[in-house]
């Protein structure tokens, strides 16, 4: 079972040594639930979950656990800005726990719909405090942390290999990270390990603590949770680019400070999706979800498809428009696989040896550092095979399909919009654009009408005309 990745602290592609044979200890950052996981942010969980697949096609056993971050993560990750959950139940007069479930319940339902499947654990922080407490009980009994203001911070002076991560100069941090001062640590860079003494009047999530009522500091979380359900050892940790100079770095931080050793044997950090050359954010408040997608006429498996044609560690740059060229290709593949369904003979035989074949390239380019775009090159290959039968094309879509999660060979997927003439359609939309640039408004509203007497609807956006079957 080889399995290369590539180590974010190493910074080159190594073949994974399990530190159990057969198995693998996967840790993956989850959502501060406090809003809607927005298309960027679940970028990030779709190429975990194709890693995790991956991981599991080629023979590993897979134990896989995400944090839900409900409490303890200000705006930003240097301990500075507002309460996120607080913003988000100010923002809709709900209460804190209103809001955490909520958006729990939200995030775990795009996991659903883009075919994302739930981690083995999900655990949230709230449920965790305790472990928390500890894990900074053990960090102050070996002398990493001091109290200024009634808060406990740990300090990066006593882990002398602090920048190995970002493989940044302290001063590189410091900038990187726009530290706002703190008169009360000792260096800007050391951070929070539990708040007692709150800038926010009346917080109302807090615990009682050695060193008073107050509430976790969003990096120990991790550090508490992963050990709690994988042990002091982790083979893979995952996140977002984002996390390196501030998030991960800390959480290596405590971590190897309270263990002892080392802790995680490979990082792994997915790249921004970026949208009018900007990192999605919710910082603006307008930002794409799935279900904004889905009004716009896409289904969520059209932008998990769109995800996968990257590798990644590229930025992948967003538009409708490359969004609708994901959505037409993937109907075509669709097409194509269900021709192959419908021509498959019951007395077609499987040859084994020419599976074969096909799965080792698959599995060649899926353990190559997850070349997932590589992987539907084989799966093309397959499609147009001579010496394949449709039986055996089938079967290797099905098994593909596993990594894919895209429905490719699903009966009622092939047989979605089977009826529907679609070069007719798009005849149609090319013709009410013209009838619009000539101001010709009744052609353009018989056409509209037209086709929503078939149960199509036209979506118009500032990227081009779509069409969804109503």
């Amino acid at each position: 079972m080889k399995f290369s990745v590539y180590n974010t602290m190493s910074r080159k592609k190594e073949e994974i040594v399990p530190l159990k044979e057969g198995e693998i200890k996967l840790y993956t950052c989850g959502l501060t639930v406090y809003n809607y996981a927005h298309i960027g942010n679940l970028r990030t969980y779709i190429f975990e979950d194709a890693l995790k697949k991956s991981m599991e096609y080629v023979g590993f056993k897979v134990k896989h656990v995400m944090n839900i971050t409900d409490v303890g993560h200000l705006e930003s990750d240097s301990d500075t800005g507002e309460d996120k959950m607080s913003k988000g139940a100010m923002r809709e007069k709900k209460t804190v726990w209103e809001i955490a479930r909520f958006y729990e319940e939200a995030f775990l339902k795009d996991f659903q719909l883009l075919n994302i499947v739930r981690p083995t654990v999900v655990c949230r922080a709230t449920e965790h405090i305790q472990d928390m407490i500890k894990f900074i009980q053990i960090l102050e009994e070996k002398g990493y942390t001091y109290i200024a203001n009634g808060n406990v911070y740990f300090s990066i002076e006593k882990y002398p290999d602090y920048t190995k991560l970002a493989n940044l100069s302290i001063d590189e941090l410091e900038a990187g990270s726009r530290v706002e001062v703190d008169p009360f640590k000792k260096n800007p860079l050391d951070f929070v390990l539990w708040f007692t003494n709150s800038k926010f009047t009346n917080q109302i999530m807090q615990w009682e603590s050695p060193w008073g009522k107050g509430f976790p500091g969003w990096h120990i979380e991790c550090s508490a949770m992963s050990t709690k359900y994988l042990g002091e050892r982790i083979d893979i940790h995952c996140g977002g680019v984002d996390h390196i100079p501030v998030h991960h770095t800390n959480e290596i931080a405590q971590s190897e400070s309270a263990l002892g050793h080392k802790w995680v044997n490979y990082w792994m950090h997915g790249e921004f999706l970026v949208m009018n050359n900007e990192k999605m954010s919710k910082s603006t408040g307008d930002f794409l979800t799935v279900s904004r997608l889905v009004e716009q006429g896409y289904s969520p498996l059209d932008y998990r498809y769109f995800c996968l044609q990257s590798r990644y560690r590229k930025q992948l740059v967003f538009s409708f428009e490359s969004l609708t060229e994901a959505q037409k290709s993937l109907k075509k593949l669709k097409s194509r696989i269900k021709n192959i369904a419908e021509g498959h003979q019951i007395d077609e035989t499987l040859d084994k040896g020419k599976l074969q074949v096909y799965r080792d390239k698959f599995i060649a380019q899926i353990s190559d550092d997850l070349n997932i775009p590589n992987a539907f090159t084989v799966l093309s290959e397959v499609i147009k095979a001579k010496e394949l039968n449709n039986t055996e094309k089938l079967y290797l879509i099905k098994d593909f399909d596993k990594v894919f999660s895209l429905n490719l060979a699903e009966e009622e997927a092939l047989n979605e919009n089977s009826n529907i003439d679609e070069q007719h359609i798009e005849s149609l939309i090319l013709e009410r654009n013209k009838a619009r640039a000539e101001k010709n408004w009744a052609r353009a509203d018989e056409i509209r009408n037209m086709l929503l007497e078939s149960n199509i609807e036209l979506v118009d956006t500032k990227e081009g005309t779509t069409w969804k079957v109503k």
